[in-house]
């Protein structure tokens, strides 16, 4: 029985490994599902483009792989060797390159990443540690709240028994922090309210990000986009993701306040069979923002998304932690790369979320 080109096509999507086609000028002509997962591209977008803008092998434009392969006319494998990608970020892979025996001199390139099985192991333990933050703080605020209440009545009560105006103003003293505590708790536990998911422009959300970041600042950033516009509406409640995609946006903000030029980038892009904790998603929308501030210190990046933690001074360290709240209501995640000069806060949300196939 002779297999049509879909069947073909679904057989090299559903492969875990990444598989691209190239012709003898080291042009793209075809990647499966997984290789746009691994280098963060369209197969559509990217048709046709050279090698080079896609990745690069330890300094070198063109992967040797490529090179030895298409001169010898064999198989060339090459293991734990970094890809530097258009992104830009750095993977470690083994891959191989077979020249297909025709006249086409077509070029096949499997990619195995050696970090892969690391970083979902990372996301499963990032996604737990804050699943119990989260539970452990709302035990901690349900047991402040209770007796700041007491602690509020009974001052009011006491106020309203003196008549010493001076006496007054220390129950009004302890009234306000009372208030003020409590305000402190409920950002603790981020959201509360149930998302009210509706069909949403993902560019429409980050382009009132854009206009409130070019007011807040006085246009003292400059702001780049970087759309894709094939990108479906997703399925998300419009005014959290604006809270979560701001709370970012804001600390990339703060961030550029000692920068020379300042630059904040906003980017979308489609990837596919990606895996969130144990859910392995077909397809899924990545919102990055991106800045070329200073980077988030060492001392703190193991602890970011935790409440309080933070870099500045005057920083309560509630906006991440609001923000990865919102993200898991939504079945996503965020993560982040950081070095001085290029911090990326990365957003993941399921596009497709009656389709996930558990992993």
């Amino acid at each position: 029985m002779k297999l049509s080109t879909d069947i073909y096509n679904s057989l090299l999507d559903n492969m875990h490994a990444a598989i691209l086609l190239l012709d003898d000028k080291f042009c793209l002509h075809y990647m499966n599902a997984s290789a746009e997962t691994l280098l963060a591209m369209s197969a559509q977008r990217y048709e046709g483009v050279h090698v080079s803008q896609l990745f690069s092998e330890e300094g070198d434009d063109i992967p040797e792989g490529l090179i030895k392969a298409s001169q010898c006319r064999q198989r060339f494998t090459k293991r734990e060797t970094v890809l530097r990608l258009s992104i830009p970020s750095e993977i470690t892979v083994d891959y191989t390159v077979t020249p297909l025996n025709d006249s086409s001199q077509w070029l096949l390139m499997e990619i195995q990443q050696l970090d892969h099985s690391l970083k979902i192991n990372q996301e499963k333990m990032l996604l737990s540690s804050q699943a119990i933050s989260r539970t452990l703080i709302r035990g901690l605020a349900h047991e402040i709240k209770n007796p700041l209440g007491g602690l509020r009545g009974a001052a009011q009560l006491l106020e309203k028994q003196l008549n010493d105006n001076d006496l007054k103003e220390y129950t009004s003293i302890i009234i306000h922090e009372a208030d003020r505590l409590r305000k402190l708790v409920d950002q603790l536990l981020g959201p509360n309210k149930i998302p009210h998911p509706e069909r949403i422009n993902a560019h429409e959300v980050l382009e009132h990000i854009r206009k409130l970041i070019t007011v807040e600042t006085q246009s003292a950033i400059q702001i780049h986009t970087d759309y894709d516009p094939s990108i479906p509406d997703i399925h998300g409640d419009r005014e959290q993701l604006i809270q979560a995609c701001l709370n970012i946006a804001r600390n990339a903000m703060q961030a550029l306040s000692d920068v020379e030029n300042p630059e904040i980038t906003l980017r979308t892009r489609i990837q596919r069979k990606f895996t969130i904790g144990n859910i392995t998603h077909r397809l899924i929308l990545r919102i990055d923002i991106i800045d070329n501030g200073a980077g988030i210190p060492p001392d703190i990046t193991d602890n970011i998304f935790f409440p309080m933690v933070t870099g500045r001074s005057d920083g309560t360290g509630l906006g991440l932690s609001i923000a990865q709240s919102i993200i898991s209501q939504h079945h996503g995640i965020i993560k982040y790369e950081s070095e001085p000069g290029r911090t990326m806060f990365s957003l993941f949300l399921p596009l497709e979320q009656d389709q996930n196939e558990n992993h």
